[in-house]
């Protein structure tokens, strides 16, 4: 614990020389400049109380602050006790308190975004690129506070993350939201049971040729399909193309949760949908075989558990993945499957195509609606530079929800669900220099990070924020073709053959409007690179 506190302090104090050097801000009440004496980050157990001060931020700390956090998920038995902890600290430090409401995992698409338009005043939520309403677009419609020139009131929180990290949450130049501290790296893969593979006598999992090769034995051998899913299968799979290819990489454009435009090389010198090339026509055709083969139910459409779930139940003999997802069900799979490790195999990573997720995609952004804007900040800063905070959100109460063994987050013996259980999906305030590693991750997670930082590359659409207003209504027609025959093209479903069905498919595209969609991400990117 200690060599935590010592290397985030370090961390922040290095950070924070060249941020010294250029910046006129002197700081500000209840907080004081990075790596000086009383610096926020403090050791577990130390309060770092504030005495209040006049209030060269706008933020009167003799006021206090009931702030409300939106995060989804939903809400652990114990998640009062730990946020009753929280609060006692955040009253005794910033003369606040925090009152989490949770979107439960079925309501974040729709009731997400009722948060901006519902007219409801709260103070903090998370946000992100990929959301149900994208964190550049909320930017956009003014819902989100401007939080620039508040950064000062916040030197701790202002130095210890990167410029180049606060560079990835800007629009237009302004910043909306405090990006996550917490590296990140999310290919995709196949996750499959190595007991089976050692029953059937095969090799590890390498490539397509071996995936199907596994699946086949899967089908002569057991009386569950390989990969026993749900339609949201068809997605995975389309990820899996894109990965399986030597070059492309992710576009910006068509909402990732659909069949996605792709940049063709790691400089986007062009931007295509893959519909119209030949490698998506012989992708189709080896889905509708495999389909065919029977490597995922008959019923696919209807299906409603996940390949996950029924790996899990001991009815799949795999499910498509990330990294992170894969790592962390290593403590449920031991639990479901004792003595079964599900192993991962990327093309992706084996493309050299593993690329660095920038910080703006797990963002905690604040609310126009806030009365104490500066407040939630601090409270932002507090719970990413600070290891007692930061181990209450993220664990729990020490020795009730966790322990720390062999250096790694565990359930202690007394530990009971039914009265214990706390959990908060508070992901964009995660910290590496604060994160411990838990005993229910694979330990392979971490030698990948460590591996993957040093060889990973970085998106060509690294800063670019992509503003759909211009072809709204286009998007809207592409998500019903994706929603449909892109997804049976994907499950090898189609009515007609496949090569008319890609035929049809590509129609569908053109007549929705794919082709206005391209052009405008083209026009806006290359304004992007000229003015950067």
């Amino acid at each position: 614990m200690k060599n935590r506190m010592i290397a985030a302090s370090l961390a922040a104090a290095m950070l924070a020389l060249p941020l010294a050097a250029c910046s006129s801000g002197t700081g500000s009440a209840g907080a004081t400049t990075a790596g000086s004496a009383g610096s926020q980050t403090t050791a577990a157990g130390d309060t770092g109380a504030t005495t209040a001060a006049p209030a060269t931020d706008g933020d009167d700390l003799t006021e206090e602050a009931n702030l409300v956090y939106y995060l989804w998920g939903d809400e652990g038995v114990a998640n009062q006790d730990v946020l009753a902890e929280i609060n006692e600290k955040l009253k005794a430090d910033l003369n606040a308190t925090l009152e989490i409401k949770y979107i439960g995992w079925s309501d974040v698409s729709t009731k997400y975004p009722l948060l901006f338009t519902s007219g409801e005043s709260f103070d903090l939520t998370h946000a992100s690129p990929s959301a149900a309403v994208s964190y550049f677009t909320l930017a956009g419609q003014d819902v989100l506070v401007d939080i620039t020139d508040d950064l000062d009131a916040v030197p701790t929180l202002k130095s210890t993350i990167p410029q180049e990290t606060w560079d990835t949450a800007a629009y237009k130049g302004r910043i909306y939201g405090v990006p996550t501290l917490y590296s990140e790296f999310t290919p995709y893969g196949f996750a499959y049971r190595s007991d089976l593979l050692e029953k059937y006598g095969l090799s590890k999992i390498d490539s397509l040729d071996s995936m199907e090769a596994y699946m086949q034995a899967v089908v002569a051998n057991e009386d569950f399909a390989p990969l026993n899913g749900n339609t949201t299968d068809a997605i995975n799979l389309y990820r899996m193309f894109v990965g399986s290819t030597d070059s492309w990489l992710t576009a910006p454009g068509i909402p990732e949760d659909q069949l996605f435009l792709v940049a063709t090389d790691e400089t986007a010198s062009d931007i295509i949908d893959p519909a119209f090339t030949d490698e998506f026509e012989a992708w189709a055709e080896k889905m509708k075989d495999w389909a065919d083969q029977g490597f995922w139910p008959q019923d696919i459409m209807a299906a409603q558990t996940s390949a996950k779930d029924n790996l899990l139940n001991g009815i799949s003999a795999g499910f498509i993945t990330h990294m992170p997802d894969w790592t962390g069900n290593y403590g449920a799979e031991e639990t479901s499957l004792p003595g079964v490790y599900v192993d991962w195999w990327s093309p992706a990573v084996d493309n050299g195509k593993i690329v660095k997720k920038p910080g703006v995609d797990n963002t905690t952004a604040i609310s126009v609606t806030s009365e104490h804007p500066v407040r939630a900040l601090k409270v932002i800063e507090k719970f990413m530079t600070d290891e007692s905070y930061y181990d209450l959100l993220q664990y729990g109460i020490e020795g009730r929800q966790y322990e720390i063994a062999d250096g790694k987050v565990q359930k202690p013996a007394s530990y009971n669900d039914q009265t214990d259980a706390y959990g908060v999906s508070a992901w964009s305030l995660r910290n590496d220099a604060l994160n411990i590693p838990l005993a229910s991750e694979d330990p392979v997670r971490y030698d990948l990070i460590n591996e993957w930082k040093e060889t990973a590359i970085d998106s060509p659409f690294a800063g670019f924020t992509f503003d759909p207003a211009n072809v709204s209504t286009e998007l809207s027609s592409i998500a019903n073709v994706n929603a449909n025959l892109g997804t049976q093209l994907m499950l090898g479903k189609t009515q007609d053959d496949v090569k008319t069905a890609v035929e049809d498919y590509r129609q569908q595209l053109k007549d929705a409007g794919v082709e206005k969609v391209i052009e405008e991400v083209k026009t806006q990117y290359e304004a992007f690179k000229a003015g950067n």
